[in-house]
């Protein structure tokens, strides 16, 4: 019988009506009764971390989230974490940075409707978690409505709908149909080397998204901010604005501050490529890295887990020129 583990932090999955909305309440002992027959068929051993709607999970949750786990996966053959859905995607993605090499499945879950309303989806997204969590599939995945996605390329694309994740740029590491849990081989992470707790992180991170006639000014305000790095969501393939308000001159400028600069697209699917434009060429002579298909979540944590090992730039741009987990396709 498979030895696993049941974390809860709350979340939708775990919440009941307050007068003042939902607001997670049940332990993970109360939610394991909720899913009935299907802890027959594991040893189940269950841990309430915290018991929080997932818009207050900040990196100081994901740091406990990963030292938990990096004190306990000795012990089990795969460990179902149940987290609200808001900003699961987030958490999802650092842990996979943060939990080096974990040999065992590390599984994220939860549901847009509690557990305890007749038509939750959280049962049924419990049931692939777990049978997820015993596959002796190393790594860390998100489970959403019979789709097994890396934890880096998971995004949140719906805020009602029970198919609320979709896999980016990526096909799900697996899912389930009549014939049961599928998995798609050539996704999943190549873990090698032994498991290392990687949890150093950098919250001076900001995330910002262009629109036209973006005041460049905002970057001088994030440097006597002290921010250490910052992702852009630019346009298209890459494109950041260089007449009237420039951008790029700008970049260049906080660049040579010390402050690491990822730049993105602000398009859901398919790869920035800077060098397809003049502005995007441009972007790059001052200095900004790459993040060519990588989700926004990604590429936040990652810079985040990259900023807790080093500030040096030159070094951050070759830990974003690394494929570690399966989150960023550099050919």
């Amino acid at each position: 019988m498979n030895q696993l583990l049941l974390i809860t932090t709350g979340g939708t999955i775990a919440s009941e009506p307050t007068d003042e909305g939902l607001a997670p309440s049940p332990s993970s002992r109360q939610l394991a009764d909720f899913i009935g027959g299907l802890t027959t068929e594991y040893d189940v051993d269950v841990e309430d971390l915290f018991q929080l709607d997932s818009s207050n999970i900040q990196p100081e949750e994901w740091q406990c989230i990963a030292r938990t786990i990096a004190r306990k996966y000795r012990n089990y053959d795969g460990i179902v974490l149940t987290h609200g859905t808001d900003t699961m995607a987030y958490t999802a993605s650092v842990l996979s940075f943060m939990l080096r090499s974990i040999p065992i499945p590390v599984v994220i879950t939860g549901s847009q409707l509690p557990i305890g309303h007749p038509l939750t989806d959280g049962v049924e997204n419990l049931r692939c978690a777990f049978a997820m969590a015993c596959s002796k599939k190393p790594g860390v995945f998100l489970a959403f409505d019979r789709k097994v996605i890396l934890g880096t390329r998971a995004v949140k694309v719906r805020t009602t709908g029970f198919d609320a994740f979709e896999s980016v740029n990526c096909p799900p590491a697996a899912t389930v149909d009549a014939g049961g849990l599928t998995f798609n081989e050539s996704i999943l992470p190549q873990t090698g080397g032994e498991f290392s707790l990687e949890d150093s992180l950098c919250t001076d991170v900001f995330l910002i998204k262009l629109t036209p006639g973006l005041n460049p000014e905002i970057f001088d305000m994030l440097l006597k901010m002290n921010y250490k790095g910052i992702v852009i969501e630019a346009f298209g393939a890459g494109g950041l604005n260089f007449i009237r308000r420039d951008l790029t001159a700008q970049l260049q400028k906080i660049v040579e501050r010390g402050i690491s600069v990822v730049v993105c697209s602000q398009c859901l699917y398919e790869r920035s490529d800077f060098t397809i434009y003049q502005a995007g060429q441009k972007a790059l002579r001052s200095g900004v890295v790459q993040g060519f298909d990588m989700t926004t979540e990604a590429a936040v944590t990652k810079l985040m887990w990259a900023l807790g090992k080093t500030e040096e730039s030159g070094e951050i741009k070759r830990i974003f020129a690394t494929n570690y987990v399966g989150e960023i396709r550099l050919t």
